[in-house]
């Protein structure tokens, strides 16, 4: 069963992640504790042999090895051949489970669009979900060993009623060397084209948005089948499985505390248990279990799906949703604030004391300054253009209207004029267009500093 602890961490508080640790059920301990045990125990081994069963020059073999082990040792990559697998196995666990086909889509349009209270149009309905989830269940047959134990043969999905004996036969007649969990769907389509002719699908479109919704849960289908059948390469979990295999071999015997008095550096203490060893190999252990166990999602470990569970909704939900709740609608009727203009809505004594302030956008409260001179507005004068004989417009030659010595355009306060400038614009042909001459702008505002 997937292990949920959602509601544990709904609010952040002191120690709020704490508190998982001692959980058993789908934790780390359970996953790794005979991983841990043996490795503890070699250990232990090795240090006992060191400390009392070697000759001394035994014991200095030994010491120069453990050297040897614990130099060369940090030269495995780790941590980036670890954490690119885990990244790699997660977005593979995260897209097998938006992969799940789920039929409430289908069974939405299914319910709309195949239209009939008699027995017939009852019929058409529930046969085209049931066609839906057998395909699901036939899928998940092939990928899921909690499914197969479930439904170990094809007589097991008729006693559970996905399918009939006529259909099962019609599946075994039809020979082909491929998964056939893709032949219900082609039935639903044949049965959809058939209600279109009956007009129970009243018109083209609501065929096609049967056809799309049909597709769109025939590609879940086929994506979980290719996530079955395409795995990671077994040449990079070979390779992540022998880096930390041949690490935690190495540090059995670099990772030894030896006899402080030879003087070796690094040596100086002597202790009988290796913490942060057995931290390391908690740590990097535990990361590549975390890879083993969510690469393929479909076992019966405690965090994988619950496929059993998913098919009993599913099959449950849309045959509800296309029958019993078929035009089965309740009264309309008006709602309780039909002639309030304003109202509010209420809210429980556990509720009542938040302040509810909508979110009217980040500069919302944001002031301006109080100073009138920064309210004025200014005119922009554009530069006159005359038009030549393409019908385009250039700016009149030797026209300085609105440009400053650096060439810049000038900004004058409203009311502000020159006479050069009255005088240049009364100069100007016919053909000449002003555009925009008053033109306002506003300066920035200035915030004041709180």
């Amino acid at each position: 069963m997937t292990v949920s602890y959602t509601l544990k961490v709904a609010d952040a508080r002191f120690g709020g992640f704490s508190r998982l640790l001692f959980r058993w059920k789908g934790s780390i301990y359970k996953l790794l504790y005979k991983e841990f045990l043996l490795f503890s125990g070699l250990y232990c081994l090795f240090s006992i042999m060191y400390r009392f069963f070697l000759t001394p020059k035994q014991q200095e073999l030994f010491e120069l090895t453990a050297i040897y082990c614990d130099q060369f040792t940090n030269l495995i990559p780790m941590s980036f051949v670890l954490g690119f697998y885990v990244t790699l196995a997660f977005n593979r666990w995260w897209g097998q489970y938006t992969s799940f086909p789920l039929p409430d889509n289908l069974m939405m349009v299914v319910s709309g669009n195949v239209h009939g209270t008699d027995e017939r149009g009852r019929l058409l309905r529930r046969t085209l979900m049931r066609y839906a989830n057998l395909s699901s269940v036939l899928i998940l047959r092939s990928i899921s060993t909690r499914v197969r134990r479930r439904f170990q043969t094809l007589d097991h999905v008729v006693e559970a009623g996905f399918m009939t004996r006529e259909e099962n036969k019609k599946l075994d007649h039809l020979y082909s060397d491929f998964n056939k969990y893709w032949m219900p769907l082609t039935w639903f389509s044949n049965l959809a084209a058939e209600a279109r002719q009956e007009g129970r699908v009243r018109n083209d479109i609501a065929l096609r948005l049967l056809m799309d919704e049909l597709n769109n849960y025939r590609g879940k289908c086929s994506m979980l089948f290719h996530y079955d059948w395409i795995s990671i390469p077994l040449v990079y979990t070979q390779v992540v499985t022998l880096a930390v295999y041949s690490f935690f071999t190495s540090c059995l015997v670099g990772r030894q505390f030896l006899n402080p008095a030879k003087g070796y550096k690094g040596h100086s203490l002597d202790m009988y248990i290796p913490v942060f060893t057995l931290l390391q190999f908690f740590f990097y252990a535990g990361w590549l279990k975390v890879g083993e166990l969510i690469i393929n999602p479909f076992g019966e470990d405690d965090d994988d799906f619950e496929t059993n569970q998913l098919i009993d909704r599913n099959f449950q939900v849309s045959m509800l949703a296309v029958d019993d709740m078929y035009q089965n609608l309740p009264p309309s009727e008006k709602d309780k604030y039909w002639t309030d203009e304003g109202f509010t809505i209420p809210c429980s004594l556990a509720t009542a004391a938040e302040t509810l302030k909508p979110f009217m956008g980040s500069t919302y409260d944001m002031r301006g300054s109080e100073d009138s001179v920064h309210l004025r507005t200014v005119e922009t004068p554009v530069t006159p253009t005359t038009k030549d004989q393409t019908g385009l417009y250039l700016p009149v030659p030797g026209h300085r209207n609105n440009i400053g010595r650096q060439g810049l355009p000038l900004l004058r306060l409203s009311g502000d004029s020159t006479t050069d400038d009255r005088e240049t614009s009364e100069s100007i042909n016919e053909e000449v267009c002003l555009e925009n001459s008053k033109e306002r702008v506003w300066l920035p505002l200035q915030i004041p500093d709180n």
